[in-house]
């Protein structure tokens, strides 16, 4: 099917900055919406960026100005830029991709996530 593989978390104190990328492999026809979530303790998973393959994007409130995602299609990747980073962005963030892909003789297509990577802000 497909597998999503995050790099770029860790820790850094607020003002900082930080950079996740995910990149999509697998019998992947085309990649659709692209995107980050995240998943502070004791709360839900929440949208924090997406992109579509046309690149239109949109932000949660709480980082828009902030953050930045960016895709480059020919790589399957999806970035996030993350700056002026604040300890109530501390999470653990999720790459989300929907993908249609090929499996048996049939395509199908559903919403595929990462693993996870966290991200640590300190004050």
């Amino acid at each position: 099917q497909v597998q999503l593989v995050e790099s770029g978390g860790g820790w850094v104190q607020t003002g900082g900055s930080l950079r996740l990328s995910c990149t999509a492999s697998g019998n992947i026809a085309s990649t659709n919406a692209m995107g980050w979530y995240r998943q502070a303790p004791g709360n839900q998973r929440e949208l924090v960026a997406r992109i579509t393959n046309s690149g239109l994007t949109n932000y949660a409130d709480s980082v828009e100005g902030r953050f930045t995602i960016s895709r480059d299609n020919a790589k399957r990747m999806v970035d996030l830029q993350m700056n002026s980073l604040k300890p109530e962005d501390t999470a653990v963030y999720y790459c989300n991709v929907l993908a249609t892909y090929l499996s048996g003789q049939n395509y199908y297509r559903r919403d595929f996530w990462g693993q996870g990577t966290q991200v640590t802000v300190s004050s």
